[in-house]
């Protein structure tokens, strides 16, 4: 039988396995904690910091830490909340995001966040930044404008030996996730499709296939992001 751990998560008792994260300990206890780059099974980086949590007092994120013993965890603070919401902002103003002519959008969990957290407006000045789609792959298409960093598909999808079909490319400002060209032709339909799915935001599209699924039937269009384990406000 599974070691089981005693936390707090915003005061409410909380209890869950040994070994599990923050924020899979949170879910198994029907506590919505957001993230942008994890992946349920895949080891967890912390890309994207959106997940960040109050443990102890000390921020950390709640996708690479464990739980512990008595762990006292804040996550819902009005201090946390709008933490989360300047990360978002940031990345939106990063970017180029044109929701409205995405084909992700309504599937898009950076949209998805914005809605949740009442986003209707940025605080920062947008950078239209100058950034290109690389359409030079047989099977899907990268579209650098909604690439908000977050190395999903670095993590996610490999050859069967192991190797990254993604990778960071440039520096700086200039950073970006592009294909690996050597290892292109050993992606198949099924890891494009994964690759597709795997993108939390419109940056990896399907080349031949857009726009299939009508507005109104789309993952959020019915059930808002977390809903399914929490709402934002009690």
């Amino acid at each position: 039988m599974a070691e089981l751990i005693k936390f707090t998560i915003d005061n409410q008792d909380c209890l869950a396995e040994k070994g599990l994260y923050i924020v899979e300990a949170a879910a198994k206890n029907n506590i919505y904690i957001p993230t942008l780059c994890n992946i349920p099974g895949v080891k967890p980086r912390g890309a994207c910091r959106i997940c960040s949590v109050r443990v102890n007092g000390k921020l950390m994120s709640a996708c690479t830490t464990p739980i512990a013993d008595n762990m006292k965890i804040e996550n819902n603070t009005p201090e946390i909340v709008e933490m989360r919401k300047i990360i978002l902002e940031t990345l939106f103003v990063s970017g180029n995001h044109f929701c409205p002519a995405c084909e992700r959008s309504g599937s898009c969990d950076l949209q998805a966040l914005a809605y949740r957290f009442g986003i209707l407006n940025q605080r920062f000045p947008y950078q239209f930044p100058s950034k290109s789609i690389d359409a030079s792959h047989p099977k899907i298409m990268k579209d650098h404008d909604r690439c908000i960093l977050c190395k999903r598909c670095i993590r996610g999808i490999k050859t069967e030996d192991g190797k990254s079909f993604f990778a960071y490319k440039k520096r700086g400002q200039t950073l970006e996730i592009s294909i690996d060209t050597e290892l292109t032709s050993q992606l198949t339909d099924e890891l494009a499709i994964k690759a597709a799915n795997l993108c939390p935001v419109g940056a990896i599209l399907l080349k031949e296939r857009g726009y299939n699924i009508p507005i109104g039937k789309r993952q959020y269009d019915l059930t808002p992001i977390g809903n399914e384990i929490d709402h934002l406000e009690k």
